[in-house]
């Protein structure tokens, strides 16, 4: 297939477009990078000379969190539609959209709710369409697993709460043989992408110290609302400490997943966690050399 690849040059984006191009898809990546900004991307038209010859379209474009020149409104939700619309008009009949879990009825968060309103917008329509919703992605190459190995590294590890919240973290290659997959899967099909194991966030932060060699730490329990003020003021160091990503992880026990739909559509199971996956792409799966 010639596949618009929009969101390429992101961490899922690269993945998706090495995976695509290893099973013999043409890619026609879309991003800054290649030279279009999404964000201004809001209308149909802008969107119709891109789909000249193209069969299918994998919507990676996504942010952790907003910044000056960045926001949610038109990359999530007014850009995505706007191609949505235009493949509906230009006959390309096969859409997979690259969502996040928990885009649904409970969804709260303005990352969520942006997102969730492309999916509502693409379910819609008239087309073969999929939309897969990956839990948190871990996988050489991603900012929210840089983030959370610096902060595992730390000799007394700050977590919310008692820091069991409920997680589902999926390897980056699920994620992108769940987008090669979705090309040619009946649909139209709403997915859960998230690992096979389910385990607390303290514990997903001692799996990260162990495989930098480090021993396990004591853990540093903060409440809600002390984790809340300081977001605040950590949010300018990181989008992940953004006051809305600490929300959302301390509901995360809401966001809990079925994976039976993700082996169904992958044809074997997601793949269980293993510390070298933490440096591997989708291609390679082991750490680089």
């Amino acid at each position: 297939m010639n596949v618009l690849l929009t969101g390429a040059s992101g961490f899922i984006g690269r993945n998706v477009a090495a995976v695509l191009a290893r099973a013999g898809h043409h890619v026609r990546p879309l991003s800054r990078r290649h030279g279009a900004d999404a964000s201004r991307m809001l209308t149909p038209a802008d969107w119709l000379a891109h789909l000249d010859g193209i069969d299918a379209v994998v919507n990676c474009i996504g942010i952790i969190g907003e910044t000056r020149t960045q926001h949610f409104a038109p990359l999530h939700t007014l850009a995505p539609i706007a191609l949505f619309r235009a493949c509906a008009a230009k006959g390309v009949r096969r859409v997979v959209q690259v969502s996040g879990i928990g885009t649904d009825e409970r969804a709260f968060s303005a990352y969520h709710l942006s997102k969730r309103a492309a999916d509502d917008f693409l379910r819609a329509l008239d087309v073969d369409w999929i939309v897969l919703r990956p839990s948190l992605v871990y996988g050489a190459g991603g900012g929210s697993a840089a983030f959370f190995m610096r902060l595992a590294r730390l000799p007394l590890i700050p977590v919310v709460g008692d820091g069991r919240q409920p997680i589902q973290p999926v390897h980056v290659s699920d994620v992108a043989a769940a987008a090669l997959c979705g090309l040619t899967a009946a649909g139209k099909q709403t997915i859960d992408v998230a690992g096979p194991e389910t385990i607390t966030f303290s514990e997903w932060l001692q799996r990260l110290r162990e495989a930098q060699g480090l021993p396990r730490a004591r853990l540093l329990r903060m409440p809600f609302a002390a984790t809340l003020a300081l977001s605040y003021l950590g949010s300018c160091l990181s989008p992940m400490m953004r006051p809305d990503n600490m929300r959302v992880l301390n509901a995360a026990a809401t966001f809990q997943a079925d994976t039976q739909p993700l082996t169904r559509l992958l044809g074997r199971e997601p793949i269980p966690f293993a510390p070298q996956l933490l440096f591997a792409d989708a291609m390679s799966r082991r750490k680089p050399s």
